[in-house]
This record gives structure tokens, sequence and C-alpha cells, in this order.
């Protein structure tokens, strides 16, 4: 059993999962499970650069991550970056920040490539999956804040492609209205609808059996769905539903004004003003999945990119 500490830091948000991991076995055992939104990539497709409060605050919590991974006796830490660092002009002054906050463990920050991204998802979201006997092949969809990744495979991964749609970067470019007009939103579909057709033809859709969602988007449309009392990871992770449950679920939250939208009991603050297009980006995805594979229902899961880091390093 090997202590370590997988830390996830995307467009949107900053998590963080201090584990004992059992690599004989495939098994990650939660000590601490954490996510803080930082909007590391905010401006970042308008500018080229990531803000400087951004920054500020992305390394603020980075080092307070570091210390807890200290507190809590991980041998190992592996500290992945995604689309906001890939992105920026200046993301040379994040990759110091994060190598001088994690000092004490000799670790840098990767900043993975799409198709790393998705292999590290997909490990982390299927075990658990197989292992229950739910039908392959998969399509696991991990969507994030500046990207959203498709991965298709079994036992392993057979095909993957990333593409820059996400829930900031869908916010930024189209939904500017409270809530947003249809102009705003056919604009966002045309851009979804042509991102999801160049992974489709990367990653086929036709014979998946089962769609999986995974991150921060698609686990709060669950809860939505659902209408939890609170956010409640326990009742979300696994939940499996109805095709037609899970888009009257986004089309609600992408029609909703903001204010509705914060009063929601599951809704973390950070998400409130990106959620919309999130919704938008999952509801685009469960329709194409339906019309090109007869998806039927969607499986989320709250085990992705961190569990998957977790298993890397042991």
């Amino acid at each position: 059993m090997t202590r370590v500490g997988a830390i996830d830091c995307g467009t949107n948000s900053i998590r963080l999962l201090v584990a004992d991991v059992d690599a004989s076995r495939g098994t990650v055992t939660d000590l601490l499970r954490r996510m803080e939104i930082v909007r590391l990539g905010q401006g970042v497709d308008r500018t080229g650069r990531i803000d400087p409060e951004a920054m500020a605050r992305t390394l603020a919590q980075a080092r307070e991550y570091a210390a807890q991974c200290q507190e809590l006796g991980a041998a190992q830490v592996r500290f992945v970056a995604t689309s906001a660092s890939r992105d920026a002009s200046n993301a040379g002054e994040f990759v110091d920040g994060v190598r001088e906050a994690f000092a004490a463990f000799g670790a840098s920050p990767e900043v993975v490539s799409g198709e790393e991204e998705a292999s590290l998802s997909f490990r982390g979201a299927t075990g658990e999956l197989r292992a229950n006997g739910i039908p392959s092949p998969f399509l696991v969809v991990d969507l994030g804040g500046g990207s959203t990744e498709f991965v298709r495979g079994a036992t392993d991964v057979e095909r993957a492609r990333s593409v820059d749609i996400g829930s900031v970067r869908m916010t930024e470019r189209h939904l500017r209205s409270d809530p947003p007009t249809v102009a705003e939103i056919n604009a966002a579909v045309a851009d979804i609808d042509a991102a999801v057709e160049q992974a489709a033809q990367v990653v086929d859709f036709h014979d998946v059996a089962t769609l999986v969602g995974l991150a921060g988007s698609i686990t709060t449309i669950t809860a939505h769905a659902l209408r939890l009392p609170r956010y409640e990871s326990e009742c979300i992770h696994g939940t499996k539903l109805p095709v037609e449950r899970m888009v009257a679920a986004c089309t609600d939250l992408l029609e909703m004004p903001r204010a509705d939208r914060a009063a929601l009991p599951y809704m973390h603050p950070g998400r409130v003003d990106v959620i919309g297009a999130g919704a938008l980006v999952w509801r685009r995805i469960v329709e194409r999945l339906q019309a090109d594979a007869g998806v039927g229902h969607t499986i989320t899961s709250e085990h992705d990119i961190l569990d998957g880091i977790a298993l890397s390093i042991a």
C-alpha cells in the first residue's frame, strides 16, 4: 500500500486526492478529496495569458494542498495541469510557482496532453464499472472548463480525443446573457456540435454500450436531476439515469436565471456562472450518443482523473 497525493489543476477548479493505493489490486482508498474553484483559465481564451489574480488564487491553493499532503504523510505526489496551462503564453510562471509549492516532494507540474488526460480519466473511471459487470465498450466523457475528453475502451483505452469545448470556454465565448438568449445558445450549439463531430471522427460512437460522465459540471447536473438536498458524492457516484431525465436537467439549468442557480443547495458558488454552458455541452453529447449508439442511460462517476493519477503513481 502506497500513500500518494494526486492533484488535478484544470481551467475552472483545482482538486486534491490523498489516498492509499494498492497497486496489485488497483484500488484507491480515500483519505482526503477536495475541490476548490480557482478559475485558472479566466480570460485565457481571449488573451492567451493566465490572469494575474487567477494565477495568485491557484498558487495559493497549491501551497495549501502541498501542506495537506505533508500532514497526511503522502510518500509521492503527482501534479497534473490541463487546458489553461497548455494554452497560456505565461504558463512558465505557473510551472515555477507550483514547483516551489511542492519542493518538499521534488514534484513539478506536468502539463499533460489531452490524450494523456483522457487516458488517466478512463483508468480512474472504469475500474469499478468493469468489476461490477457494467457492459463495454465504454465512452468516458470528462467535461472540463476549457476542454472535453472523449475516451473509448473496454479494459484499456482504444481511442481518445480532446476538443476545446468546456463550461468556461463556452460561457466566455457565447453565453453572456442571464439567462442566455436563443441566439447565444444556437451559436454555442454550432461550436459544440462541430467539436463533438471532430471527436467522433477519431472515437467511434456507434456501438458504445455505456456512456460515463465525469467532472464537476456533470456531477452537478446529476445532483440537479436527483433534486438532492445538498451535494452528496455518495448519492451521485454511480447514478444511472435515463437519457430523457438527464437532458431535461441540462435544459433546466441552461435556461435558469443565475439567481435561481445560485440558490440550488448542491451548487458550488464557483460553478454558478458556468454550469449553463456545461449543461449545454453535456446535453449535446448525450443526444449525439443516443442518436449514434442508441444509448438509453448515462452513468455519472465521481471517480475520474484524480483516481487515475493516484493509480499512475503506484
